[in-house]
């Protein structure tokens, strides 16, 4: 049997392909199911932040390399933990800020993925746990494999929920339904998750990911980039304001919007019937 630990160890662990202005982002460890560790948390900063910034790039799919998602932390980082007594993130101080600025609320692991100006899709090809999951949850849609196995994992680890579990799962599935989840810590299959409105959809294995880039397709052939954008944008945001002040800054953006060429241009591809053709690209 060939040992294949030292190719493992050189491969990146995250690696990225695009397609029809697509990011597509693999984690990419699938020796270890694509556990999670500083290494890969570094890189995938660095992949998102690079997309964000691609002008020739509308939406960003992320993805698992192999049978697996991302199965949470690693366990011999796990491990490392122990021997340190405290948290280790294994990053360091260079490590990429990609959606930091936009809102306070987004400046943080994991938020900061709503502070991005493109969507971001999560094709979930298999198990997702703990750090997993809470990368898929603060993606703007998610779609997963039948029968996947799902966890916070953290209550079997003496740990509070993850990363901003406890905000996020609430949003997407209600308090009750998010209070068995987190309270429980307990394994829920992708189909369930499906019927609790974690996921959006549900597709075999062999076509996930080719489903996920025509859904993506669709919508950023259909929607403006800087609808896309701002309407992200405007559902995190207003998260934390009052009605009012939602209403408010929606009508500051109409204002404002109007006065841009790709709302001449939507006006008239309705008109025209016909597809429009998105050209501007705006600064925040």
């Amino acid at each position: 049997m060939t040992d294949n630990t030292s190719s493992f160890a050189s491969a990146p662990t995250v690696t990225v392909e695009y397609i029809d202005q697509i990011a597509i982002l693999r984690l990419n460890r699938p020796h270890r199911h694509n556990a999670w560790n500083g290494k890969m948390h570094m890189a995938y900063r660095q992949a998102l932040l690079e997309a964000d910034e691609n002008q020739d790039v509308r939406a960003i799919v992320v993805t698992g390399t192999g049978r697996a998602f991302c199965v949470g932390g690693d366990s011999k980082a796990l491990q490392g933990h122990v021997k340190k007594g405290g948290y280790d993130s294994g990053t360091t101080t260079e490590i990429a800020n990609p959606g930091y600025g936009q809102s306070p609320n987004f400046d943080a692991p994991f938020a900061y993925q709503m502070g991005l100006s493109k969507p971001i899709i999560a094709a979930l090809n298999g198990p997702a746990a703990g750090i997993g999951l809470a990368l898929a949850a603060f993606a703007d849609l998610r779609f997963a494999v039948p029968g996947a196995k799902f966890t916070t994992a953290h209550g079997k680890l003496n740990l509070p929920a993850e990363y901003g579990l406890s905000w996020v799962l609430p949003r997407l599935m209600g308090l009750g339904r998010a209070n068995d989840i987190l309270l429980t810590s307990r394994v829920f299959l992708s189909d369930e998750a499906y019927q609790l409105g974690f996921v959006n959809g549900l597709f075999p294995a062999e076509d996930l990911l080719d489903e996920v880039l025509d859904y993506t397709r669709k919508m950023i052939a259909t929607v403006s980039p800087n609808s896309l954008r701002q309407t992200r944008w405007q559902t995190y945001e207003d998260q934390h304001v009052s009605a009012a002040a939602a209403v408010e800054r929606s009508e500051t953006l109409l204002n404002e919007m109007m006065r841009e060429p790709d709302y001449a241009e939507g006006v008239q591809a309705f008109v025209q019937k016909r597809k429009p053709v998105w050209k501007g690209w705006w600064k925040r």
